[in-house]
């Protein structure tokens, strides 16, 4: 009676047992292959390896009729060529296809600057270059793409001031290998980035020496106050390259940096950052600039692009002129500067319905944070008399996270914000009034005045 009621997998129904083999992932099921013939049989179902597919390698059922191969055969290709990769390709693949897809329609020119992807000797060979590994995610990434063509603008973003314009490209593997650092103080560190007009680079740590992490990226700040030129402070952009790579893509598809002129701008927009007075709506967005700001002396440099808006709908009489701005600005201490001047950047715009301003100015200050608000001063055209102010919603600019040089520290150390919220005497707190396309922009931790 006994073994009449023993189970067997041979008399077990085939679709419990897929359900429960379709929760296992590829190297489970290949395991249960070799438990018994039954399993062996159900673990090759093609809608198995069809799910497996489209988690680690995101081929579509169009990929499949290409290679008229089954979905089993067409894991294993995939896993044959880039299965030291398949805890990255998923994710990285997504990023890049979700931002081709997006400057597909944006602006596509940038597109054609993007090269196909290495080869996996030419990785290898890099690596025998440069005597040091690089990590799975980078070269899955440059996997798929590898790089780009030194043009302008750069994949990785912009950003344009008066006399001063940046744009990052995203180095090909063979260029970045050019520029591989082994100097004291940015040792077995690989550029990413690089801009024909500043020279600003991101960099990635390949190994944890000097103070930094495995992987980090960032910004590399020569600390102006010491005497060894090897004290190089660093503003950290990301903990790995899939982290820095696709919060870069998730920013630009979802609007967050703004195309301008058929480039990308890092500029941050806040969704809060926006307030309306009667038909008039003022939205702001910031941006730091690592390449006008230093640690040591701290002098952090910021951007901010301002949006004046008129309601479509608007009364045509409520037409409008700017006449002054008034600013309240507060530091991480606590203190106070309130500034008045006329018009914006030297232009006082005409508002009428539908009518949109823009303009971008700049700030510098001496601690990690700072926040400014104020209000506009208008008239209307119909009756110069009737004056009304429009608010400036409060908007924060905040330096990023940054790490003191070895050389000055003894040990590598992050630096809070509070540690930094000093005023420092030696930084202007001078307002310069005029336009922007006046400003003559200081080397970083000279003095380049706040420009408001």
């Amino acid at each position: 009676m006994a073994a009449s009621m023993e189970l067997s997998l041979n008399n077990l129904p085939s679709d419990p047992l897929l359900l429960m083999l379709s929760f296992l992932d590829f190297r489970d099921l290949i395991s249960c292959s070799f438990v018994s013939r039954r399993l062996n049989e159900l673990s090759g179902h093609n809608p198995l390896w069809k799910g497996l597919c489209l988690k680690h390698w995101l081929l579509t059922e169009s990929d499949k009729i290409q290679k008229f191969q089954t979905w089993k055969e067409l894991f294993r290709e995939f896993y044959t060529d880039l299965g030291r990769y398949i805890d990255h390709y998923g994710t990285l693949k997504k990023a890049w296809d979700d931002l081709k897809r997006y400057l597909d329609q944006q602006c596509p020119r940038m597109i054609a600057s993007l090269k196909e992807g290495a080869k996996e000797e030419e990785l290898d060979g890099i690596e025998a270059q440069i005597g040091c590994k690089l990590s799975n995610d980078y070269r899955c990434s440059y996997r798929i793409h590898n790089g780009q063509k030194l043009v302008v603008p750069g994949l990785m973003g912009s950003m344009a001031l008066s006399n001063h314009y940046r744009s990052e490209d995203l180095l090909d593997i063979e260029t970045a290998a050019g520029g591989f650092q082994q100097r004291k103080g940015m040792r077995q560190c690989l550029p990413l980035t690089f801009c024909f007009h500043t020279g600003l680079s991101q960099y990635m740590a390949l190994e944890g020496t000097e103070g930094r992490s495995r992987s980090e990226i960032f910004y590399h700040c020569p600390d102006q106050m010491a005497q060894d030129p090897s004290a190089i402070d660093m503003f950290i952009t990301g903990s790995s390259f899939t982290e820095w790579f696709t919060s870069y893509v998730h920013n630009v598809v979802t609007g967050e940096y703004p195309i301008i002129r058929d480039q990308i701008f890092r500029y941050v927009h806040d969704k809060q950052c926006v307030a309306t007075t009667g038909d008039i709506t003022v939205s702001v967005s910031t941006s730091f600039l690592p390449e006008l700001s230093s640690v040591h002396p701290p002098h952090f440099f910021f951007t901010y692009r301002i949006r004046i808006e008129m309601a479509k709908d608007a009364l045509p009489e409520n037409a409008c002129q700017l006449d002054s701005r008034y600013w309240k600005i507060t530091n991480a201490n606590g203190n106070v500067e309130e500034v008045r001047g006329p018009g914006v950047v030297g232009e006082f715009p005409v508002m009428t319905p539908g009518k949109v301003h823009e303009y971008a100015s700049c700030t510098t200050f001496s601690t990690t944070s700072e926040y400014m608000e104020g209000h506009y001063t208008f008239h209307r055209l119909k009756n110069k008399e009737e004056i009304f102010d429009v608010c400036i919603p409060r908007f924060h600019m905040v330096c990023p996270p940054f790490r003191e040089s070895i050389v000055r520290s003894g040990s590598a150390r992050d630096v809070s914000s509070a540690s930094f919220n000093e005023d420092n005497s030696s930084d202007t707190d001078d307002h310069n009034e005029g336009e922007l396309r006046g400003i003559n922009m200081a080397a970083p931790g000279g003095r380049c005045p706040r420009h408001i």
